[in-house]
């Protein structure tokens, strides 16, 4: 895995942790293509982080400041070492994303890599959870398996956009 385009175009991300699947690069630089301008002078939070990717791509493209989130300890290691290998800043956190929302912030751009096997149930409730967070007109873009689908959208967001990369389906959100 490597950082698509910016400031740290090319860089090599470390061994992706037992246990995560990342964000292939051909996913992440289309969603990133279509987030376009979204990207510049944003707070990223990045929840369910893995390898710290998504937040570190929208880094590289000019995000103001960056969250990232996992609840496993080898994902948290990984993303400070991403981190380092990049020469981006951002904040790591080391929590579920719902412990992690019960706190303060508020974010333009919010990216959900859950794992497939997290239930859709969970899922949701990370979404609903998510509106006191988000700034107007924030995005959101939340990846789940193209077989699946995730059944109810809080009606504070609105689906602008469905991108399928193999058996990858991003959903790309509007805050009303």
């Amino acid at each position: 895995m490597r950082i698509i385009a910016g400031t740290a175009k090319g860089t090599r991300l470390a061994a992706v942790p037992k246990g995560t699947r990342p964000l292939s690069d051909r996913a992440r630089e289309g969603l990133f293509s279509s987030l376009g301008e979204r990207i510049v002078g944003a707070r990223v939070l990045e929840l369910f982080a893995g390898t710290g990717a998504m937040g570190l791509e929208a880094l590289s493209r000019g995000a103001a400041s960056a969250t990232f989130v996992d609840s496993a300890s080898d994902a948290v290691r990984t993303i400070r070492e991403n981190l380092i290998r990049t020469g981006l800043q951002g904040e790591v956190v080391r929590s579920d994303a719902l412990r992690f929302l019960s706190g303060p912030g508020e974010f333009d751009l919010v990216l959900l890599d859950p794992p497939w096997r997290h239930p859709e149930a969970d899922v949701r409730d990370v979404l609903e959870t998510l509106e006191p967070h988000l700034a107007s007109g924030a995005t959101v873009a939340i990846t789940r398996p193209r077989r699946a689908s995730t059944d109810v959208i809080p009606v504070n967001l609105q689906v602008v956009k469905h991108l399928d990369y193999g058996e990858t389906r991003i959903l790309v959100l509007e805050a009303r």
